[in-house]
């Protein structure tokens, strides 16, 4: 098992290099910190994912959870992880002050991410989703709920979990069936099932404390009818003593991958007694959960980029010790084998997993540049970096969920058939990594979304916003000398984007938006691929600028690699982008006519 799973040297190029996470520091919002105690954090980060995650990466894939006597097991360690994420700040890192947080900028918070994903993508899952509910409670919950749930959940005593899925339902959350029933006692009474909840039970914290949308007894159908709960396992008997909710767990399931940590079906109020708490307003439930769930949609690419960089530095640790053949062109057998990473297409599949690793992390801090200048902008600017987010969200979910399947199989195949067996970890990244394209909204949705919402919204202002940053960045980059033919490829492909999504926009009133969203995870392929090749355009003009500032000796292999990794993406991968453009253009409803029935035998 190959021991490095992520480049810390590539996290600080993208942090300080392409995005000048120091800049940061000059808002007040940020100025307590400096450069010296961001890679101090990074630092302590990488030891905590080497000592506790990294060696229980194969156990916790082993041992998966169960359930037995209505309560789930998981790992042992995981009570550790959880206390260790706890006490030592990093449930609430990227929090305000005020929220008892350290107030690290997004851009470090991301790094910091990726490298404990990359070890240990299941370990990572439990404190991450106990952050991602304490921020819900934070933004929308009264100051009692907060002073009843948050210091335990902070603490890593207390899980947190997002709630929606039902098993009628589906990704349709219009159509949830979960009831709250009014009570003069200040909670509601709440009935009803939910599915494929992560972390929805275990033994590894003391409560679980679910964010569940549901609909108020009487309330209309549909998702304007959806509020906001906060549905504890246990609840606090004013006593002191936690006493059951009636929550109970109907199964875990038995998964491909992400074993690590479990994934639940949940029966609230079998027995009429499962108090639910309103958070925020009744009726924007959903606009509520949207906070949380965008935050792990970008959180669920995060992951996928994670896992894809661990089978990445696996494969590369194995090609370049593997003996196998000889040069092209050498006759003498008497000669020893070279190391398979010395044969062209064998370079080629490690091209693309770094292309698709290192470009997707450059997209996901992206991301968190655009929430970082929502803490340091003026409010007059807000509205600028929120659409820009909003836009980039399901690509910074999809093209690292996507493509990071990819990537991982390409890592099986330098392995041979070594990366076909558990002996080595490759197969456990891949199966690993299979469910991101589904959770948190598949990639279908997230093309819907895309296309029929991001790209539309406010007459296209998220849109035109993009087409801005990015041929700001282009324009930078035709001064710079070995990047130019980059920018030029990917002027024409804002272009192209440009006219496919006109031609698209005029097929709404002409053919309906069934023929207009038919092929939106098309739409959204070609949009992921230009976006990455936008953030390789920028890696690639700060590899050139260091290289003619004349580098460190350690460093010029680092850059040289960036460079020729930027040119492979613009060769291999947008030239991808035609065949999409051809079929989203050519105006054939050919999967809207396909009735259901032709799929007879």
């Amino acid at each position: 098992m190959a021991g490095k799973f992520v480049s810390m040297r590539n996290l600080k190029f993208l942090m300080y290099e392409v995005f000048d996470l120091v800049a940061l520091t000059k808002a007040p919002y940020y100025s307590q910190h400096n450069q010296k105690g961001f890679d101090m954090v990074l630092d302590a980060s990488m030891k905590l994912a080497q000592k506790m995650l990294y060696p229980l990466f194969e156990e916790m894939d082993r041992k998966a959870p169960y359930l037995e006597d209505g309560q789930v097991k998981v790992h042992p360690q995981v009570r550790a992880i959880m206390k260790e994420f706890g006490q030592g700040g990093w449930i609430g890192a990227s929090f305000p002050e005020a929220w008892d947080g350290q107030q690290l900028p997004g851009l470090l918070h991301c790094a910091c991410q990726l490298i404990k994903s990359s070890a240990n993508y299941s370990a990572g899952v439990y404190p991450g989703l106990t952050s991602g509910a304490a921020r819900l409670i934070n933004l929308f919950a009264s100051d009692e709920l907060k002073a009843t749930y948050l210091p335990n959940m902070m603490d890593g005593k207390w899980q947190g979990t997002m709630a929606l899925t039902e098993p009628q339902a589906g990704s349709s959350l219009g159509d949830l069936a979960t009831t709250a029933f009014p009570t003069d006692q200040g909670y509601y009474l709440l009935k009803g099932q939910k599915v494929f909840i992560s972390a929805g039970d275990h033994d590894g914290v003391d409560n679980v404390v679910h964010m569940l949308i549901g609909r108020i007894d009487g309330a209309p159908q549909g998702v304007r009818g959806i509020s906001l709960f906060l549905v504890p396992k246990k609840r606090p008997d004013g006593k002191g003593k936690l006493i059951s909710n009636d929550v109970t767990v109907s199964q875990v399931f038995h998964k491909m991958g992400y074993r690590g940590a479990p994934i639940t079906e949940l029966s609230f109020g079998d027995k009429d007694d499962c108090r639910g708490f309103l958070v925020g307003e009744a009726g924007r439930g959903l606009m509520h959960m949207f906070q949380m769930m965008n935050e792990a949609r970008i959180g669920v690419g995060l992951g996928a980029a994670a896992i894809a960089s661990a089978a990445y530095y696996a494969a590369l640790d194995y090609c370049q010790t593997r003996p196998q053949g000889r040069k092209m062109g050498a006759k003498d057998m008497n000669t020893p084998q070279v190391p398979i990473i010395e044969h062209a297409d064998v370079r080629r599949m490690l091209l693309f997993q770094r292309a698709v690793v290192e470009g997707s992390e450059g997209l996901l801090m992206q991301c968190s540049r655009y929430e970082d200048m929502l803490n340091i902008a003026p409010k007059e600017e807000h509205a600028r970096y929120e659409l820009l987010l909003d836009l980039l969200t399901p690509m910074a979910k999809s093209y690292p969920s996507e493509m990071g399947i990819l990537a991982t199989s390409q890592a099986i195949q330098c392995l041979g058939g070594y990366g076909y067996c558990e002996d080595f970890p490759v197969e456990q990244h891949f199966r690993d990594s299979r469910i991101h394209p589904i959770h948190e909204g598949t990639t279908g949705i997230q093309g819907m979304d895309l296309l029929g919402r991001k790209v539309m919204m406010k007459d296209g202002q998220a849109f035109i916003l993009f087409l801005e940053e990015a041929r700001k960045d282009v324009a930078a980059a035709r001064a710079v000398a070995g990047v130019a033919p980059l920018a030029e490829q990917l002027e024409a492909a804002l272009k192209t984007l440009e006219e496919v999504t006109a031609q698209l926009a005029g097929l709404i009133g002409k053919k309906g938006v069934e023929i207009f969203l038919a092929d939106a995870t098309l739409y959204l392929e070609m949009f992921g691929t230009i976006a990455i090749a936008w953030q390789w355009l920028l890696q690639a003009t700060a590899a050139r600028k260091a290289l003619d500032n004349g580098p460190k000796p350690a460093d010029m292999n680092f850059y040289q690699g960036k460079m020729i990794t930027a040119r492979y993406f613009f060769a291999y991968e947008l030239p991808k982008i035609k065949g999409l453009v051809q079929r989203l253009t050519d105006g054939d409803p050919l999967t809207v006519e396909m009735e259901s029935s032709y799929f007879s035998d």
